[in-house]
């Protein structure tokens, strides 16, 4: 009676896998056949059994799980990162399919970052950050978790931002990468290649000279720079200073550290610290008008505006085309007239207030003045930059320049338009 009941139960085990791998072979087919829904429909009447069968089993209902879930996903995002969820079982149950999913993998993680991206201009960082991290869980690329960590910090989501520097500094990540670049002879314009031997094929044509690598800056003094601030903010100068003085150790001549360790003086108010790190920058090279643009970036972002717009100037006079910092140099000097404004518009109708009203009138009309050079030369530098057309336009339309202001208001509706 005993054996009767084992060899039942063994045909009985048998029975559930057949039953399976015909669900599993109809989903397969719906999904070639680009009807996703249908082949969720199938995986879910297999989904109660899938605990009885083997591993490579289980890895096929999994993949074909996140491929119809991708497939008929769109943007929603509860789709999306089942299929994250779903392509992650299938590659630790068989680390074959790795390869096998590679092409839904890569697809999956252009629709994550697309839609992190549009989350991102609309300001909803928190979704943002999600689903980069999801991507991140899916193509296991740093640089994935290092702009998750910057939405979280745009969102004030500190902690996750925590979380995610502290995992990339663990990783060894520095962001930095090799670009191969190289002259094209017919424009004089600098160019960058895919890959090395790209950029060899195009020299050897005869289109290009000059090939040169370059490494992009390295990411690691924003982060750390970042974690202090934000341990900071979080009232904990202990961490803060423990961190900073463990980098500055590992990196004594870093200028990364050095800036981040600047700035985190500045806000805790050590401003003689602050000063002297800043010299010592500066010091380490003081012909690199990368070195004041980035001290103006620094600057800026902790409330120092002043001294922004000084590293700035440094930078244009040792780069005079220096377009980032023409631009960067005109959104300081204009960050003080929405204040120009609030006054102009709490003034009442009284003789006396009128003549505030035209004193403050002909401060705004003064900044202006100062600024629109700027803003002129980059336009110059870059004739297609849709923000700096549209600001220049205003600025002109404000100061009673009607042709210029006619010019711009044609040029920015033809890009439009064309865009």
């Amino acid at each position: 009676m005993k054996k009767r009941i084992l060899i039942t139960g063994l045909a009985f085990v048998s029975a559930i896998s057949f039953g399976q791998k015909k669900e599993i072979r109809k989903a397969e087919k719906s999904i070639k056949s680009n009807s996703y829904n249908e082949a969720l429909d199938y995986l879910n009447e297999a989904e109660p059994m899938i605990g009885s069968v083997d591993n490579s089993m289980k890895a096929q209902y999994f993949g074909l799980k996140g491929e119809a879930l991708l497939g008929s996903a769109g943007s929603d995002f509860a789709k999306l990162k089942g299929a994250a969820s779903a392509f992650a079982e299938a590659i630790s149950l068989d680390p074959k399919m790795q390869e096998q999913l590679a092409p839904q993998l890569k697809n999956l993680r252009a629709a994550l970052i697309n839609g992190a991206v549009a989350d991102q201009k609309a300001e909803r960082y928190e979704l943002a950050t999600e689903k980069l991290y999801t991507s991140y869980t899916v193509s296991k690329d740093n640089s994935d978790l290092y702009f998750a960590a910057a939405n979280a910090v745009t969102g004030k989501d500190y902690d996750a931002a925590l979380k995610y520097y502290q995992m990339l500094l663990d990783a060894g990540y520095t962001g930095e990468t090799e670009e191969f670049v190289a002259t094209n002879k017919e424009t004089g314009e600098v160019e960058s290649f895919d890959s090395e031997n790209l950029r060899n094929i195009a020299v050897k044509a005869g289109q290009y000279i000059k090939p040169e690598t370059s490494v992009s800056e390295s990411r690691k003094g924003e982060i750390l720079r970042n974690m202090t601030l934000i341990y900071i903010e979080k009232d904990d100068d202990e961490k803060a200073v423990s961190l900073m003085k463990e980098a500055r150790a590992e990196n004594p001549n870093d200028v990364y550290l050095m800036r981040a360790d600047a700035d985190m003086s500045y806000k805790m108010g050590d401003v003689a610290r602050y000063n002297k790190l800043m010299s010592e920058i500066v010091a380490s090279d003081p012909e690199n008008p990368e070195i004041y643009f980035n001290l103006g970036v620094g600057s800026a972002d902790i409330g120092d505006k002043e001294k922004a717009i000084e590293y700035y100037k440094k930078a244009l006079e040792l780069r005079p085309d220096y377009n980032g910092a023409l631009i960067n140099l005109a959104v300081l000097k204009l960050s003080g007239e929405n204040e120009l404004v609030e006054k102009m518009n709490s003034l009442g109708s009284s003789a006396a207030d009128n003549k505030k009203y035209d004193a403050l009138k002909q401060e705004r009309k003064d900044l202006y003045m100062e600024t629109i050079p700027y803003l002129e030369k980059a336009h110059k530098l870059d004739p297609n930059n849709v923000e700096v057309i549209r600001t220049l336009m205003n600025m002109y339309g404000q100061v009673g320049d009607d042709s210029k202001f006619k010019e711009l208001k044609a040029k920015l509706e033809a890009l439009e338009t064309k865009g």
